[in-house]
């Protein structure tokens, strides 16, 4: 089964899906919050997915940042459409900057590095990654 990880933006919501074996990481899309659940339910009626990690913004002392209201918001939107399915947050602090660093590094066009949606999914993608780190060790 598949978890999904996501980057909560008020703009844009970067998704990340795991292959059926939760080895790899892979970003699926970015999506405007408004679609959002439309588009997790019909992904999930296709494919099975085990759990939701959400990335939670925090300060440097390890409190909540001032957009951490926004995706408390969007998990309560996600426990009412998804009541069954368990949510889990990951601390998302300098995943933005990881993902701009690796999007800088992959040789990609300008144009094609200057996606605003780029980094969202990119830093569902790093999300993901880390919560993988967490279940594996």
């Amino acid at each position: 089964m598949r978890i999904m990880a996501f980057d909560y933006g008020t703009k844009r919501i970067g998704v990340a899906v795991t292959d059926p074996l939760q080895i790899i990481a892979t970003a699926l899309t970015t999506i405007h919050p408004k679609d959002v659940i439309e588009y997790l339910k019909k992904y999930v009626s296709q494919e099975q997915v085990e759990s939701f990690v959400v990335g939670m913004p925090k300060q440097l002392d390890g409190s909540d940042s001032q957009s951490a209201v926004h995706v408390k918001g969007f998990i309560n939107l996600l426990k009412k459409s998804f009541p069954q399915m368990p949510i889990v947050t990951m601390d998302e602090r300098f995943t933005s900057k990881m993902a701009s660093a690796s999007i800088a590094q992959s040789g990609l066009r300008r144009s094609k590095r200057q996606e605003k949606g780029l980094v969202d999914v990119i830093s569902a993608v790093i999300i993901l990654q880390d919560y993988l780190k967490t279940i594996q060790s």
